[in-house]
């Protein structure tokens, strides 16, 4: 009779059956021992469940707060690095250090020909960035065809106007022949770093590459505003756009193809910079 009585205080515990209370009297079976050890050995189980359950989530918030933009979206965690890489003057999130050849934007003095071997080398990596976005050797990238922030028509257009204006056109030179080169390489062998490649060259022409035209242009061309620098539509719905189209595509990535296209900032920006200084080259 004590066996029986202590099943029913388990099976009240447990809630393994109706809510209907059950009497010693109205069992109408006695229970093996293996029986009575299982329920008391899930009643254990589901304690310990209750007291962990909190300790994950808090590992999960924890993980989380690693990683600073996680939560709003990959495109977020690119931005936020990509910031960081800024110099102070540039933006309030920079961290980066001014090296002893950096000048503030105003105190540039580009040259007509240096600006034009910049146009000449961008086309040449605008050109293999929408060519393999075309080809798409990995079908993700299919997903930023016709975006509306495609350059190389735009480049094309004024590299013609500057020809028909009596200047000399040179052929590529080797920061874009190199940068290309290593955008090739990338989109065959490592998809996140080409995509992050993708963002900051688009993305950093859309905002500080504009900035850069227009007082680049103020002191060589007249204040006259290329076609590099226009858009067809509203900028800040196709920016929109493509963010939704990046962080829908990074969202198959494991945790460890993310942190490969974070670190391939950095070489994005130096590449990057290599273009520009052809301004005043």
């Amino acid at each position: 009779m004590a066996s029986t009585s202590a099943l029913t205080k388990e099976l009240r515990l447990s809630e393994a059956i109706s809510s209907t209370t059950l009497s010693s009297r109205e069992l109408l079976w006695r229970p093996s021992l293996p029986v009575s050890r299982s329920l008391r050995r899930g009643q254990h189980q589901q304690r310990l469940s209750m007291v962990k359950a909190p300790r994950a989530a808090a590992t999960v918030e924890k993980r989380k707060a690693f990683y600073p933009g996680e939560d709003k979206g990959f495109v977020e965690e690119m931005r936020f690095v990509a910031m960081k890489l800024h110099r102070k003057d540039q933006s309030s999130e920079g961290e980066k250090k001014a090296e002893a050849d950096d000048k503030p934007l105003a105190k540039w003095e580009p040259s007509l020909d240096g600006y034009i071997k910049f146009l000449v080398d961008s086309k040449a990596v605008y050109d293999t960035m929408e060519s393999i976005v075309q080809e798409a050797p990995h079908p993700s990238y299919a997903e930023f065809r016709n975006t509306g922030l495609e350059r190389a028509e735009a480049l094309a257009k004024d590299i013609e106007w500057f020809k028909e204006q009596g200047h000399e056109i040179p052929e590529p030179g080797e920061p874009g022949l190199t940068y290309s080169a290593l955008l090739k390489e990338l989109a065959e062998k490592d998809p996140p770093a080409f995509i992050c490649h993708f963002y900051n060259v688009y993305f950093a022409h859309s905002a500080g590459g504009r900035m850069i035209g227009r007082q680049v242009a103020d002191k060589v061309l007249g204040g006259r505003e290329l076609e590099f620098y226009k858009w067809d539509g509203d900028l800040k719905e196709i920016l929109a756009a493509v963010k939704e189209k990046l962080n829908k595509v990074s969202e198959n990535w494991t945790r460890d193809e993310k942190n490969r296209c974070l670190q391939e900032t950095e070489k994005s920006f130096k590449f990057s910079g290599k273009l520009l200084r052809l301004i005043v080259s």
